[in-house]
């Protein structure tokens, strides 16, 4: 007796729910609407209505598509455009100096260049520190312009 009693202990109350077939049942987003259990007969027939526009065309921009151009072209720029400048800018400058002699000449042996992350199997010598510095340049001109069409900004250029 003890051991039918302790078992209806740990029962829980059943909750009795309506039955609905999937007919009676649609779905807003995530809340399901319930519809009434008689479907109405009664067909109203409205003349379609017509959405006026102000003739501004916009399309929406891929965001992958945008960022994929913008990289690209940024990288084709610093490969065929800038690279030549940017190359001859750095050998202007030289290597950093202290009291006229440089930071390895003067017995700092960390201020070696490190060479093989320079190397490069590429003609010019674009190599990975020129793909990652002129790919971030792509990544940020891409999400200006994402930002910037996405809120409604809208420069007139040819006005």
């Amino acid at each position: 007796m003890a051991a039918s009693s302790s078992s209806t202990l740990f029962l829980s109350p059943s909750i009795t729910r309506p039955q609905l077939s999937p007919t009676q049942i649609s779905f807003q987003g995530l809340r399901p609407l319930t519809r009434s259990a008689a479907p109405s007969t009664k067909l109203s027939i409205t003349a379609p209505t017509t959405k006026r526009s102000s003739g501004v065309v916009r399309a929406e921009l891929s965001p992958s598509l945008v960022i994929s151009l913008s990289t690209g072209l940024s990288l084709f720029l610093g490969r065929f455009v800038f690279f030549n400048f940017q190359r001859e800018n750095v050998a202007k400058q030289g290597l950093p100096e202290q009291n006229g002699v440089t930071h390895f000449e003067a017995g700092d042996t960390r201020a070696k260049e490190y060479v093989s992350l320079l190397k490069s199997n590429d003609p010019v010598g674009f190599n990975i520190v020129d793909v990652l510095a002129w790919g971030s340049i792509g990544h940020i001109v891409a999400y200006y312009i994402l930002a910037t069409s996405s809120n409604g900004y809208d420069p007139k250029f040819f006005d």
